[in-house]
This record gives C-alpha cells, structure tokens and sequence, in this order.
C-alpha cells in the first residue's frame, strides 16, 4: 500500500504526496495557526442600540457572512451593513441596490437589507454574504436574502465597496442613525 507523506520546507509550504498514478500531485495550504483561523463563527450577540459591531478581523479575510435572526428595530430607518477598516467605518461610496417586492432603493451609505418597507413592527431573518473581489483595492462585494417571519416577502441586495485599506470591522445600524435595535440576535463568520 502507498503512504502518503506530509513535509514542510522553509517557504512554509506543505506538501501531501499520494503516488497513485505517474505525475506530481501537490495540494498547497495556507497559512494558518492550527486552530481553524481559516473559518472562524463568531459569538453571536443580542441586537441592541443603535448598532452592532464586529471588530478585529483578521487581515487574511476573504468572506464574511452575516446572520440575522429574529431582527427588529424602534422605527422605521432601513437597516444596513457598514464596512470599516483602520480608519474607521465607511459610510460613502456604497454601489448598488435592494429589492423587496415591486419595490427597491439604490444605496450610497451602506449595504441596505430591507428596502423602503421597514416599520418598527418588521421582523427580519437571513443572511449577508461580503467576498473581497480585489485585494489591491480592498473592493468588497455583497449580497443578501432577508425574509419577514410577519409578511410573505423577501429582500434580495447586491451592490460592491472599495474600502481604503483593508477590512478590519463590521457595524450593523440604521440609515439614520438613531433608530434603535429591539429584538433578535447577529453573528458573523468569517473565512480566509
């Protein structure tokens, strides 16, 4: 039977060799710190204030995804997703638009999830998705599916964000900035 042999060099490259036919196989890893960093969920957190925030990611992010459960706010500000680097978050230069039903806004301020029917009654659930298209423009682009758990519709965004360095944090807000989260919970995950 053939073994398969693990070795690391210098480079910090590792090489898994199974010769099961002629020709070189070769599986390249990245870097990593031996406990799963290449795919991290967060803690999940109760939606509360004015926002919430995920701060501290790493600079080898390449996807992070959002999960919304159960979301409600005070009023009746579109909620949206910000991007932030180590400037501070961003809220300009946000392109494209979300749709709910026959509806739909463009945005500029941020990722909006929700389109022109928000009311303090709504109650979102679903996920955003952000994947880094060009890492020398730090250019993110997002999509999301957020359903009502009250009405039977669902809101779909896409839209794309130059960052100008690289993404090392999250805030989830209002367009406003001063409606207030009341129910549900917010986690992320995040991959490299």
């Amino acid at each position: 039977m053939s073994s398969v042999v693990i070795s690391g060099d210098t480079s910090g490259a590792i090489t898994v060799s199974a010769p099961a036919v002629a020709g070189t196989n070769t599986l390249t890893l990245q870097a990593g710190t031996g406990t799963n960093s290449m795919n991290t969920l967060a803690t999940s957190v109760s939606a509360s204030g004015t926002s919430v925030d995920f701060t501290g990611l790493p600079s080898w992010v390449k996807r992070v995804t959002i999960m919304f459960i159960g979301i409600s706010s005070s009023g009746t500000s579109i909620p949206t997703v910000r991007l932030g680097d180590a400037g501070g978050i961003e809220t300009t230069g946000y392109l494209g638009s979300m749709q709910n039903g026959t509806s739909g806004v463009l945005f500029t301020t941020g990722f909006e999830y929700s389109g022109n029917l928000q009311s303090a009654a709504r109650v979102y659930h679903g996920a955003m998705t952000l994947t880094l298209q060009n890492r020398s423009t730090n250019t993110w682009v997002g999509t999301s599916m957020v359903g009502l758990s009250e009405a039977a519709s669902v809101g779909l965004m896409a839209g794309s964000k130059s960052l100008s360095d690289t993404l090392t944090q999250l805030r989830i807000t209002f367009v406003n900035g001063t409606d207030t989260f009341d129910a549900g919970s917010i986690n992320i995950l995040y991959e490299g």
